[in-house]
């Protein structure tokens, strides 16, 4: 039987880093992809979090980690949002190849034209959120679907509070307008 080196394990302890943020990284994707609307590219933006605050050690000395962490991934979207802005290349389709979140969904009670009539809201107020500009699309994902309240949002987003209450007046509007929209054109009646 061959000697047993001393320095060798069967598997190596979990780092600090992974400890302190495998709890938040279903709640970063989650908030990524209400920023992107877009499984793939959330998990590129997290991806690149993560990437960006693996070298740092003081994660372990700040005592809000979560806001902090939306703060970081906030910051990380408005760069990719400039930086796709500023790239030759347009995405000209959509990436369908990604699951939706919403469709992991636990089934209500209710038959199928119930699943289908919220399928098709579910679809809808996914595309409305898809058209409102960055900004706009941030407050309305981290107020009025991750709960944050707004004194939260001016800390996190670092913006004072009259912009993001305006923002999310002007997002709740034109969410408004374009779900008032009729949901089919005139090519798709039936």
């Amino acid at each position: 039987m061959p000697p047993i080196l001393p320095f060798r394990r069967a598997r190596a302890a979990p780092s600090r880093f992974e400890e302190l943020l495998r709890p938040h990284l279903e709640y970063l994707y989650r908030l990524a992809w209400r920023f992107t609307g877009n499984s793939a590219d959330a998990e590129d933006l997290v991806q690149d979090v993560l990437l960006k605050l693996y070298p740092r050690e003081e994660l372990s000395r700040i005592e809000k980690l979560r806001p902090w962490l939306a703060r970081v991934l906030y910051r990380q979207y408005v760069d990719w949002v400039r930086r796709r802005a500023r790239s030759p290349i347009v995405e000209q389709a959509l990436d369908m190849e990604g699951e939706d979140p919403l469709d992991a969904l636990p089934a209500l009670e209710g038959g199928p034209e119930e699943h289908a009539e919220r399928s098709r809201w579910q679809e809808r107020i996914a595309e409305a959120l898809g058209r409102l500009n960055p900004e706009q699309r941030a407050v309305v994902a981290l107020h009025d679907i991750e709960g944050y309240s707004l004194e939260e949002l001016a800390e996190v987003l670092e913006t004072p509070l009259g912009t993001l209450k305006s923002r999310l007046h002007r997002a709740r509007g034109r969410l408004r307008a374009l779900l008032r929209m009729e949901p089919f054109s005139a090519g798709e009646r039936v």
